[in-house]
């Protein structure tokens, strides 16, 4: 299986992998525990694991993923380098389905000690199920999507699952594939604003 980069203890990624908290332990081929650099500033947490991710052991690398990745490479950010890329849940659900309470209660730990690791300035919630696992808020994502939520001390943005934006593939204004690229460069300015000096994780916008 493949190892995910960083500096999380080998006991730790051990322990995961062997994790047997709930019945989707069962039916697994890898737990799916993260991609990127758990250096980085920004965390994405998706739902829970595909069948693609349960093939390659890591998240967001299907039809889903590959979206998401490109959406976020347009506004500025390399996936590898720049965002610690996760799930709440671990291991895949069967047929894809969401995750249960009990499910989500059970793989609680490893997505806190991920957080507390990586310490990230912004977290970026893909989808409903990771909104309210997150943050227990279970809105409608059209009022949810685009609003920065302060809480736990850290900044949260919600956007659009991509599996959603698979189903509407518009990109005119006004339609989520532009609602989610504009969230996602609300973040990339966050960032900015937040590192204006020499050594800024991305160079400031250039002035109109």
């Amino acid at each position: 299986m493949p190892s995910p980069p960083g500096s999380f203890k080998q006991s730790w990624l051990e322990r995961c992998r062997q994790c047997s908290r709930c019945g989707l332990s069962a039916e697994r081929q890898h737990v799916v525990i993260s991609r990127g650099d758990p250096r980085a500033k920004v965390m994405v947490i998706g739902e829970a694991p595909g069948a693609s991710e349960d093939i390659q052991g890591l998240p967001f690398v299907g039809r889903s993923g590959q979206l998401l990745d490109q959406l976020l490479r347009s506004v500025g950010f390399d996936p590898d380098s720049d965002l610690f890329i996760c799930n709440v849940v671990k291991c895949r659900p069967p047929d894809n389905r969401k995750p249960s309470s009990a499910e989500l209660r059970a793989c609680r730990p490893w997505i806190e000690e991920q957080l507390a690791h990586v310490d990230p300035l912004v977290v970026v919630l893909v989808g409903a199920t990771a909104v309210a696992a997150m943050l227990k808020r279970k809105q409608a994502m059209r009022s949810l999507r685009g609003v920065w939520i302060e809480q736990a001390g850290r900044l949260w943005m919600p956007v659009f699952h991509p599996a959603y934006l698979l189903r509407n593939p518009s990109r005119e204004p006004g339609k989520p594939m532009a609602m989610t690229l504009e969230d996602l460069r609300q973040v990339r300015l966050r960032l900015c604003q937040c590192y204006p000096a020499s050594g800024a994780l991305f160079p400031s916008p250039p002035s109109p």
